[in-house]
């Protein structure tokens, strides 16, 4: 008996749902929201007011604008979101070198174009001989 294309479509989903890394995904996500807070708070609230001692402002958003007319061009609000994208990027590297020393995860450089062709010339050859 043919299912009807609703109940095959409930079926696939809740086979979806069951297979097992939805949960690690859910989580993930969570957990990348919440460090996203946490390295936002440490950007906005220890390093742009050190940007701020030797700039006197914690920003740049009234700085730097060009009037052209009733135009306002904002050069300086978006120097504030160059410098806080850096600023984010640059904790995270740190935070992550952190990680991969405790962890001793150093990462490995990817094998060059002549080590990844020898390695598919030495599969080849042991395909064509049987050695496999």
């Amino acid at each position: 008996m043919k299912q009807n294309p609703v109940g095959r479509f409930l079926d696939e989903f809740r086979q979806f749902i069951n297979k097992g890394n939805l949960i690690a995904i859910a989580i993930g996500f969570v957990m990348g929201s919440a460090f996203t807070g946490l390295v936002t708070a440490l950007v906005e609230n220890v390093i742009m007011p050190l940007v701020a001692i030797p700039f006197g402002q914690p920003n740049f958003d009234n700085a730097l604008i060009l009037e052209i007319n009733d135009a306002q061009i904002r050069f300086g609000a978006f120097l504030t979101v160059a410098v806080t994208f850096v600023s984010i990027a640059l904790v995270l590297f740190v935070m992550l070198k952190i990680y991969n020393r405790a962890t001793g995860d150093e990462a490995v450089a990817p094998p060059t174009e002549i080590g990844l062709l020898t390695e598919i010339r030495d599969e080849l050859r042991s395909h064509r001989t049987g050695d496999a």
